[in-house]
């Protein structure tokens, strides 16, 4: 599976098919699972388990990716999204650090008022 398609395929499927892509990187570089897990500083059954498509902490996953040397592939599974200029204009200069909440929330409460 050269490309996988993650709205056809379950993530059982995905998974697997990145734990394939793994254990190929490794092999390229001629490395026991054991080598890899030292050079990563994980254990050699989490990368056993990475690439027989089981699933694995994030910490672990760039670890792995570190030691092949595909650490910058993460850039293209998430690549940096620049705040748009229309954004930085209405927001004066000051970047977004809080999501707000859905406005029928707030309407659906009654006003607050003092307790006499």
């Amino acid at each position: 599976m050269d490309v996988i398609d993650l709205l056809e395929c379950g993530d059982t499927a995905a998974l697997e098919a990145l734990g394939a892509r793994f254990a190929r990187r490794r092999l390229n570089r001629n490395l026991t699972q054991q080598a890899l897990a030292n050079e990563a500083g994980v254990s050699r059954k989490t990368v056993s388990h990475l690439e027989n498509g089981s699933p694995v902490t994030t910490v672990n996953l760039v670890r792995v990716l570190r030691a092949l040397g595909e650490y910058r592939t993460l850039d293209n599974v998430l690549p940096h999204v620049p705040i748009s200029p229309l954004d930085l204009v209405k927001l004066q200069g000051k970047e977004r650090q809080r999501a707000r909440g859905r406005s029928d929330e707030a309407s659906s409460q009654e006003p607050w008022n003092w307790r006499e």
